[in-house]
C-alpha cells in the first residue's frame, strides 16, 4: 500500500496540480446518473488522497465519506475541507479492511488508479468484497485502474519532472521496474526540494498492480458485482486499445 507520509504528502497537490479533478468528478457524476437504479446521494470513496475529488463531488450534491491509508494526506484533505466549509467526512481506512459506519451507501468510487495499490489476487477480492458489503443492493462502484496492455508497451523506466512553488523548486525522479509475472510496477521516487529553508531530500517506493479488462471483470463477478461497462478514462466515445493507459470500470452490486 502507498503511504505518502510527511513532506511527500505536503507536496502531493503540487505534483498533481494540473490533474482535472472537477472534470473527473463530473464524469463520475454522469456515470452515476446514467447507470444508478434510483437516486445516488451517499457516496463512499476509497483512496481519497488530498480530498479533491470528494470536494468536487460534494459541490454536485453528494454526501461523502472519504477514506485513505495515509493520515498525512487526510490531514491535508481535512485542512482544505475546513477552508471550504465542507461536510465531507475524512476517515483513516485500509481499503483491504473497510469498516465504515453509516452504510449502506448508494455508490462507491476509487479513482487515480488507486485500486492498484493492492497487489495480490486475494487482496483485490478482499477490497471488492468489502466495497460490496458497504453498498445497497444495486449500488454502483466506479473505479479506475492501470491497463496492462499499455503498461507493457509504454512504461518509462526513468522519468524526471520539476515544479516551482513560490521560492521552492522541487524535482522528482522516478525509476520504474516491472514484475511482469505478478503484473506489478515498482516505482521508486527520489524528491529533492530546494527552498528558503534549505534542501529537503525524500525517497519512497510504491508498488502498483496493473490489470487486463477481462481479468477485472472476473474479479468483479467473484465479488458480488456485475460489470456494467469499461471505458477509456475519462471518455465515452473512444474504444479501449493497447494504448489506453487508464480504464474506468462501472460495476453494480448484485442483489443477494
Amino acid at each position: 500500500m502507498s503511504s505518502y507520509t510527511g513532506k511527500h504528502a505536503e507536496y502531493y497537490d503540487i505534483f498533481y496540480a494540473e490533474k482535472p479533478y472537477a472534470a473527473e468528478a463530473a464524469f463520475v457524476h454522469a456515470c452515476l446518473q446514467q447507470h444508478a437504479s434510483g437516486t445516488s446521494r451517499r457516496l463512499l470513496e476509497l483512496a481519497c488522497g488530498s480530498g479533491r475529488h470528494a470536494l468536487e463531488l460534494e459541490k454536485l450534491g453528494y454526501q461523502i465519506v472519504a477514506t485513505d491509508y495515509s493520515e498525512d494526506l487526510l490531514t491535508v484533505a481535512r485542512r482544505k475541507a475546513a477552508a471550504a466549509n465542507s461536510k465531507v467526512d475524512f476517515l483513516l481506512q485500509d481499503m483491504r479492511h473497510l469498516d465504515v459506519d453509516g452504510g449502506p451507501f448508494d455508490a462507491a468510487y476509487c479513482l487515480f488508479d488507486s485500486i492498484g495499490y493492492v497487489q495480490t489476487n486475494a487482496a483485490v477480492l478482499q477490497v471488492l468484497q468489502g466495497v460490496a458489503r458497504h453498498l445497497r443492493a444495486g449500488g454502483l462502484f466506479v473505479f479506475e485502474f492501470w491497463h496492462a496492455a499499455a503498461m507493457l508497451r509504454g512504461y518509462e523506466p526513468h522519468r524526471e519532472r520539476s515544479w516551482t512553488q513560490g521560492e521552492t523548486r522541487i524535482q522528482r525522479t522516478s525509476r520504474t521496474r516491472l514484475d511482469v509475472a505478478s503484473q506489478l510496477a515498482e516505482v521508486g521516487y527520489t524528491i529533492v526540494a530546494d527552498g528558503p529553508e534549505g534542501r529537503v531530500e525524500l525517497s519512497e517506493t510504491q508498488v502498483n498492480r496493473y490489470f487486463l479488462v477481462q481479468e477485472m471483470a472476473a474479479f468483479l463477478e467473484s465479488s458480488g458485482f456485475e460489470p456494467v461497462e469499461f471505458l477509456p478514462a475519462y471518455e465515452t466515445d473512444a474504444a479501449i486499445t493497447e494504448d489506453t493507459w487508464h480504464i474506468l470500470a462501472v460495476a453494480r452490486k448484485v442483489a443477494a
